[in-house]
C-alpha cells in the first residue's frame, strides 16, 4: 500500500514546516511533489520532496534534470542570487541499478541540486543521514507498517498543509496593517486643493505663484524659510505634473500605508518629502516642486520592506518595484527639467525613515536605533553642507532678482540693494539685478546712479525692454529728450503691446 512511505513523506513536510520555518511554494495536483522554501535556512533555502518508488536510475537522472530546470525558474523569481536546493526522494527501495551519479551535486546556471534518497528499507540509517545533511534534528517517530493507516496519514497531511496556510495568512497580514490608506487620500486631496488655488491666483506654472505657495526656492530657504523643505510636496507645476504624481501616490502610497500603518506612513512620507527637497537644495539651485520626492520615498520604504521580508518582497512586488525605480531614475537623467536630485533624496529618505519606524508587529530596536542615529547625523551634515555651499555663485540672475523683489515687497529696500550690489560685483553679467538696482536708485532720486545701472543692464541684455523704458524716464528727468525718445522707441520695438511705452513716447514728442 505504501502507507509507510506516505507517512514519512508527510512527516518530513510537517517537521520542516512546523519546526524550521519552511513554507510550501509549489504542490503538484496529486500531492506527490512539494517544494518548500525558508528565509532562515542559508544552506538549503529551497527543499523539494517527492514521493516516488524508484526503480531504474535513468528515471532518477531525468528527474534530477527536471528539478534543475524548475529550481532555476524558482531562483529567478524569488532569489536572483545562486541557490542550493535539496531534493529528497522518499522511496521504498533505492534504484536497482547504479545511481552513484546522484551523489554528485548537479548544477544548471546559478542553481545547484543536492540529491538525497530516503528509503524505507533502511529507514533509521536514512533518517540519521538526512539529519546530518540538514544539520537539524528530526523528531520523526518511526512506525511499523501495521501502525499506519490512511486516516493517520491524512491527519499528518492536514497538519503539514495547515502550517503553510498559517504562514501564508501571516504574510497577508503584513499587507493589512491599516484598514484604509487615510493619509494617502488626505495628501491627494491637499495637493489637488492647492493646485486649484494656484490656478486661481496666477497659475501653477507661474514662478511667482509657485514661490508664494511654497515651492522650493533656495534663496528663501537660505534666508530662513525652513518650511520650504516640506511645502513643495503639495505644490505642482502644471496639470500633467499633478495628474502623474496624484496617480502615483494613489498606487504606491496606498500600498505603503497598508504595509506600514497610518502613523508610520505619515512619518515616512513627510520625511521623504523633506529629504527630496534637501537633495534638490544641495544639488540644484532651480525652482522646484512636486510630490515626486515623497513618492520615491515610498519606493524606498518598499525596498526596506524587502530587506526585512526578502522572499515575500520578491514574490509579491520586488521585480516590479526595482524596475520602476530604475526606469524613473533613467528617465529623470535623460529628460531635462526633471529634478532627479529630489527623486534620489526622497528614495534614500524613505528608506531611512522606514528603518527608523520599522514594520508593525515586529521589533528590531538595535537596528532602529542605528537607523535613527545615522539618519539624524546624515541629515544635520547635509543641512550644514547645503547652507554653507549655497553661495550666490549657485544662484542665477533671475533667481536673485525674484529674491530682491520679495524684500522690496516687504519694504526692505536697503537689504535688497545690499544683496544685489554684492551679487553684481561677483557676477557682472546680471541684467535683471542691475535693472532692479536702477529702480532702487531711481526711487531714491539718485538719477545719475540709476542711469548707470540701466545702461549697464541694457549692455548685458539689449532686449530688456523695461530697462529701455526706465532709461527713457531717466533721460526725461535729465531733459535729454532726444535720447529719451530713442530709448522709448526701442522699448516699443521690443514690446509693442505695452501701452505704457507708447504713451511715454507721445509725452516725449510733445516736449521736443
Amino acid at each position: 500500500m505504501g502507507f509507510k512511505e506516505d507517512y514519512l513523506f508527510w512527516e518530513i513536510v510537517r517537521e520542516l514546516s512546523a519546526h524550521y520555518d519552511y513554507r510550501m511554494i509549489t504542490v503538484t495536483e496529486n500531492h506527490q511533489e512539494i517544494w518548500l522554501e525558508s528565509d532562515k535556512n542559508k544552506e538549503f533555502p529551497v527543499i523539494r520532496l517527492i514521493r516516488h518508488d524508484l526503480d531504474w536510475a535513468n528515471w532518477l537522472k531525468r528527474d534530477i534534470d527536471r528539478t534543475l530546470q524548475n529550481g532555476e525558474r524558482i531562483r529567478r523569481k524569488l532569489y536572483k542570487k545562486p541557490i542550493n536546493i535539496l531534493s529528497i526522494y522518499v522511496s521504498k527501495f533505492a534504484p536497482v541499478d547504479d545511481y552513484d551519479f546522484s551523489l554528485q551535486v548537479a548544477s544548471f546556471k546559478k542553481t545547484k541540486v543536492n540529491t538525497f534518497i530516503l528509503t524505507c528499507e533502511t529507514i533509521h540509517d536514512s533518517l540519521q543521514k538526512l539529519e546530518h545533511v540538514l544539520k537539524k534534528p528530526l523528531s520523526i517517530q518511526v512506525l511499523q507498517e501495521d501502525e499506519i493507516d490512511e486516516e493517520s496519514i491524512l491527519a499528518i497531511k492536514k497538519d503539514a498543509i495547515s502550517e503553510s496556510v498559517k504562514k501564508a495568512k501571516a504574510e497577508q497580514k503584513v499587507f493589512q496593517n491599516a484598514n484604509k490608506p487615510i493619509f494617502t487620500y488626505i495628501f491627494m486631496a491637499i495637493q489637488i486643493a492647492v493646485f486649484v488655488l494656484m490656478e486661481f491666483n496666477g497659475g501653477s506654472t507661474n514662478s511667482k505663484t509657485l514661490i508664494e505657495f511654497g515651492a522650493k526656492f533656495s534663496p528663501y530657504i537660505i534666508e530662513g524659510e525652513w518650511w520650504r523643505f516640506f511645502t513643495p510636496m503639495i505644490v505642482h507645476i502644471g496639470f500633467v505634473h499633478l495628474l502623474m504624481n496624484t496617480f502615483s501616490l494613489y498606487l504606491i502610497g496606498a500600498e505603503v500605508e497598508r504595509i506600514y500603518g497610518n502613523a508610520r506612513f505619515l512619518f515616512i512620507y513627510i520625511f521623504a518629502g523633506f529629504a527630496g527637497t534637501l537633495g534638490s537644495f544641495i544639488l540644484t539651485p532651480n525652482l522646484s516642486a512636486g510630490a515626486s520626492g515623497a513618492i520615491f520615498g515610498c519606493f524606498g520604504a518598499l525596498l526596506y520592506f524587502g530587506i526585512v521580508y526578502p522572499k515575500l518582497f520578491m514574490r509579491s512586488m520586488g521585480s516590479s518595484v526595482i524596475v520602476l525605480i530604475i526606469i524613473n531614475l533613467i528617465y529623470g537623467f535623460s529628460v531635462s527639467g526633471i529634478d532627479n536630485a529630489g527623486h534620489i533624496g526622497g528614495l534614500i529618505g524613505g528608506f531611512l525613515a522606514a528603518g527608523v519606524v520599522h514594520l508593525p508587529k515586529t521589533k528590531n530596536l538595535l537596528r532602529q536605533l542605528a537607523f535613527l542615529i545615522g539618519t539624524a547625523v546624515l541629515t544635520l551634515c547635509l543641512l550644514q553642507f547645503g547652507f554653507n555651499h549655497q553661495s550666490s555663485a549657485a544662484i542665477d540672475d533671475n533667481t536673485m532678482a525674484m529674491l530682491a523683489q520679495k524684500y522690496i515687497d516687504h519694504e526692505e529696500e536697503d537689504k535688497a540693494e545690499e544683496m544685489l550690489s554684492k551679487y553684481v560685483e561677483e557676477k557682472p553679467d546680471a541684467p535683471l539685478s542691475l535693472f532692479i538696482l536702477g529702480n532702487l536708485s531711481y526711487e531714491k532720486k539718485d538719477i545719475s546712479k540709476a542711469k548707470d545701472y540701466y545702461e549697464e543692464a541694457i549692455e548685458r541684455n539689449p532686449d530688456l525692454h523695461g530697462a529701455h523704458y526706465n532709461l527713457a524716464l531717466v533721460y526725461m528727468n535729465l531733459e535729454s529728450f532726444d535720447q529719451a525718445k530713442e530709448q522709448a522707441k526701442k522699448a516699443i520695438e521690443l514690446a509693442p503691446e505695452n501701452k505704457s511705452y507708447t504713451k511715454l513716447l507721445k509725452e516725449i514728442e510733445t516736449r521736443l
